[in-house]
């Protein structure tokens, strides 16, 4: 399988990351960055917490699911990535009937590890378009939680862990629909 080319650099990546560091550690001492999210996030994402909070958390969920689910179909190549995941597994299977430790095992199993790096790179792209947008937005969740006096979910779940559990479960549901490797 030939994938020189096909899974890209790491360096859009790299800088999407250091500029989110950078906004996260300004949010505070530049009001600019702040008041921006605020301005545009208190109007929409804060009217669905201030109608229901649970209700409202799960819209926003959705809909950030939803949009890095197709960000996640259409900017990464789906085929390469169904014929790498296919050649992994078709190589764990062979694994799997070979001692571990033997030659060949170990032959297989550096095989399959060169798979890994041309997978992130193809997997990783999405974060160049939703990386900052998505540190925004978490900021803004901090802010707003911490105003409304960190509310719970479910009696026990602070906004943080009920984000992740319904983002993963709502995303597992969508890459199903539309089928996303």
């Amino acid at each position: 399988m030939d994938t020189q080319g096909k899974e890209g650099s790491f360096m859009p990546i790299f800088i999407v990351l250091m500029a989110s560091l950078l906004i996260a550690m300004f949010w505070n001492s530049m009001p600019i960055i702040k008041d921006s999210v605020h301005k545009i996030l208190d109007p929409s994402a804060g009217a669905l917490l201030n109608w229901n909070i649970t209700y409202g958390m799960l819209i926003i969920i959705s809909i950030m699911s939803f949009i890095t689910t197709l960000t996640q179909k259409y900017l990464t190549d789906q085929k390469t990535m169904r014929e790498l995941k296919a050649e992994q597994k078709k190589l764990n299977e062979e694994m799997k009937k070979l001692e571990v430790g033997s030659k060949e095992y170990r032959e297989l199993s550096m095989k399959s590890l060169k798979f890994m790096g041309p997978m992130m790179k193809l997997s990783m792209r999405p974060i160049v378009f939703t990386g900052i947008p998505f540190l925004l937005l978490f900021r803004w969740f901090m802010d707003t939680f911490t105003k409304l006096g960190n509310p719970t979910f479910f009696g026990f779940l602070n906004w943080f862990w009920f984000y992740l559990i319904m983002s993963l479960i709502i995303g597992s549901v969508l890459r199903k629909i539309l089928k996303v490797v």
